[in-house]
């Protein structure tokens, strides 16, 4: 699995990591640990819940966003 760090702003969308997994057993993990990362961070900020991308298999993007109510984590498929 290879993760970038979390950067600092809900409101500017930067806050998020990106997720890269060699083989399906990493996935469930690595996400878990990656929203509980953002968690603090959202907790800190108030204002954003996550968000859950899954750009193309074995690739994933966790971000605070703010069309996500604060206190939920929601998943998606990028188009």
């Amino acid at each position: 699995m290879q993760k970038e760090a979390p950067n600092e702003h809900c409101h500017d969308r930067k806050n998020e990591i990106h997720l890269s997994f060699a083989s399906v057993d990493e996935v469930h993990a690595g996400l878990d640990e990656a929203v509980s990362t953002l968690i603090e961070a959202a907790a800190e900020d108030g204002r954003c819940g996550i968000l859950v991308t899954r750009r193309e298999p074995g690739s994933y993007t966790v971000a605070l966003d703010e069309s996500v109510p604060f206190g939920q984590t929601r998943e998606v498929l990028a188009a």
